[in-house]
């Protein structure tokens, strides 16, 4: 009822109810990369609370990534079987009973059900899929910067909420850094729930950009496991899924598995302290925003492959750099401003060519596979960077990798030919 009345409101200005979608998905997304980012600023805290080792907060980390890889290929289908709604309200709920448990934990494999099991199933039954989906649905016409608005969510959700719980741990405690997350999770369900929905018929639109209402499509009564499995099924032997999920594998273990998660406790061995660092975050935060827009507006324009070989290349040459740094303001400034431009810039053009080869139904089911990869490589890099500090004490081998990789897949986007989409 709600949804409707503000839809009719809308159009007698000339809006269309696309743009409250793209508006409620967007705070959901904050929200939830909150969450997942969260623990960048809680591993130092917790490990000298407990005199835990590094490699024991990142096993609960790399834990969160590997449900989240193992939820995620079924997001997709989850929404298409039970509605759009009813799982973002689902996902929200498991991240703040997480997030309420790991307050109160005191042992190691309380922190691996809290943050690994109940953030990581909760997460992964969103991620980029809710957004993959809402840009499928609800846009015909300017669907790159739809989902290069909806990737910018998660600078969003680092740049307004990493700053504040980086302050919250030092000045009153780790706990307390994660209530901001914690009700702006429950405040942004509570609105999906009133005013979002799962298709624009629902509110007697068509999408954005087409003239004809088409009918909601009826719950898929096939489970979405069958569903998301036989997806893989059909684009497993096609090598540009492959490729796309090999190189966002590297994209997970070159951004959140490892800036995201080791970045703060990188800069407080060269004595930068938490606060400060986290300020950093947030600079590459606001740039990653920015570049997450921009990308998608130039995922609509130009060659997706040259987008990703450059976005790659620039990253890895970044991460390269950054252990050779003097960690001055100035040096990690300039890092922050250039690989921020780039964190996330890989999604847009990434969503644009699984649409384009799989289609509308399938391109947002076949992206949590996709996205899977994402996160196994996030974990990957989460618990490898932290068993290499505890280690060789330092973090400079895992950047020099992760950029080393990066490079490897900007070259082999620049040396493959474009792949001819499939046929509906």
């Amino acid at each position: 009822m709600l949804a409707k009345m503000l839809a009719r409101r809308l159009d007698r200005i000339g809006i269309h109810y696309c743009w409250v979608m793209v508006a409620l998905t967007f705070l959901n997304l904050i929200c939830s990369s909150a969450v997942v980012s969260l623990m960048g600023v809680l591993i130092a805290p917790i490990r000298q609370e407990f005199a835990w080792d590094t490699a024991d907060v990142s096993g609960a980390i790399a834990l969160m990534f590997v449900l989240f890889a193992c939820t995620t290929p079924f997001s997709g289908a989850l929404m298409l079987r039970y509605g759009v709604t009813r799982i973002v309200a689902l996902s929200a709920s498991l991240a703040v009973a997480g997030l309420s448990i790991t307050t109160m934990v005191d042992a190691k494999w309380q922190l691996c059900v809290s943050i690994g099991v109940f953030l990581g199933i909760g997460a992964g039954m969103v991620g980029l899929g809710l957004a993959a989906t809402v840009a499928s649905r609800w846009f015909v016409i300017r669907r790159g910067l739809a989902v290069g608005l909806l990737t910018a969510a998660s600078a969003a959700g680092q740049l307004t909420f990493l700053p504040v719980a980086a302050w919250l741990s030092t000045t009153y405690g780790w706990r307390t850094a994660v209530v901001p997350a914690l009700v702006g999770g429950a405040v942004c369900a509570i609105l999906f729930l009133l005013f979002g929905r799962d298709w624009p018929a629902d509110i007697d639109l068509p999408p954005y950009g087409e003239k004809r209402i088409a009918p909601a499509p009826l719950a898929s009564v096939t489970g979405a496991i069958a569903v998301s499995l036989g997806t893989l099924r059909e684009a497993s032997t096609l090598p540009i899924f492959w490729i796309l999920a090999g190189t966002f594998f590297v994209c997970g273990l070159s951004s959140t598995g490892i800036v995201q998660q080791h970045f703060i406790p990188f800069c407080a061995d060269n004595n930068v302290d938490a606060v400060t660092a986290a300020s950093y975050l947030g600079i590459m935060g606001a740039c990653n925003f920015v570049g997450t827009v921009v990308s998608g507006w130039l995922s609509d324009r130009f060659d997706n492959r040259m987008l990703l070989t450059s976005y790659y290349g620039l990253r890895g040459l970044s991460l390269i750099w950054l252990p050779f740094s003097d960690f001055s303001v100035v040096a990690l400034t300039i890092w922050a401003v250039f690989f921020g431009l780039d964190f996330v810039a890989t999604v847009p053009p990434t969503v644009r060519l699984a649409g384009q080869h799989f289609g509308a139904a399938k391109g947002p089911v076949l992206f949590g596979w996709i996205f899977a990869a994402h996160q196994f490589g996030s974990a990957t890099a989460a618990y490898g960077s932290g068993v290499t500090r505890d280690s060789v004490l330092t973090y400079l081998p895992a950047f020099v990798i992760a950029g080393v990789l990066c490079l490897f897949a900007a070259f082999l986007f620049a040396a493959i030919r474009a792949a001819r989409p499939v046929t509906a």
